[in-house]
């Protein structure tokens, strides 16, 4: 089985990169070597490091300095080397001095290598520890109001949302019984507007209906047949003849 691709990216972890660095510099280096030793080639390589450091090679039968000269004739390239050289070398020796302050600091910040410290020096570090602290103590307290704001703003979007669904709930009651007061009034108004029939009072007062009772005084009608033989003459009174 082949060895997987590796993406070509920075290496993000410190101890990482340095792993890396150290073994493709030597890879690099021994290459080189090989490429000059076997094909006989004239080669320079310089190589610096991410904290600043210088690793370098050139072919066993040549030098730096011809190399470089050799460089500029083939591209008519010309490099100020007084000056630029000096002005590198500061510039390496600078960045390589607080490199080292840098890593030292990073030390002593760990507790190591504070042997080398006098009293004021270890009360500034005292106090540089003491505000580094503080100020982690600070966006510790931060982040807790942060959170404790965020449990709060989701309680108070489930009290809204429980709010929210009662008031919908309450309207659609109120708005049925509205409905149902309208179908209700709607009702009364169609039984109001149906006409009355109004009957004549027959009996006004107490005469009119004693007079309207058949009292025994009236002579009562009879119908009779028109038959002669049919007809009672044993009873008196006024009779009605059907013909």
């Amino acid at each position: 089985m082949g060895r997987g691709k590796i993406e070509i990216k920075r290496i993000e972890n410190t101890t990482n990169r340095q792993v890396t660095f150290s073994k493709r510099r030597q890879g690099l280096l021994k290459k080189a070597h090989e490429l000059a030793v076997l094909c006989d080639a004239q080669l320079g390589l310089v190589i610096f490091s991410h904290s600043g450091k210088l690793f370098e090679y050139c072919s066993p039968s040549s030098s730096m300095r011809q190399i470089i000269d050799r460089y500029q004739k083939a591209t008519n390239i010309r490099i100020e080397e007084a000056g630029s050289q000096h002005q590198i070398l500061c510039e390496i020796s600078k960045l390589r001095n607080e490199n080292d302050k840098l890593q030292a600091g990073m030390r002593q910040y760990m507790g190591e290598d504070l042997t080398a410290l006098t009293a004021h020096d270890l009360d500034q570090l005292e106090e540089q520890l003491e505000y580094s602290v503080n100020k982690v103590r600070a966006r510790k307290l931060l982040h807790q109001q942060l959170e404790n704001l965020r449990r709060k703003e989701h309680l108070l979007e489930d009290q809204n949302s429980h709010l929210y669904h009662a008031l919908v709930e309450q309207q659609a009651a109120m708005e049925h019984q509205h409905q149902q007061a309208a179908a209700a009034a709607e009702a009364e108004q169609k039984v109001s507007e149906i006409p009355v029939l109004e009957f004549p009072h027959f009996y006004h007062d107490e005469a009119s209906r004693t007079f309207l009772q058949l009292s025994p005084q009236l002579h009562p009608f009879r119908l009779q047949p028109t038959q002669p033989n049919l007809q009672d003459t044993s009873f008196g009174g006024h009779g009605l003849q059907l013909w």
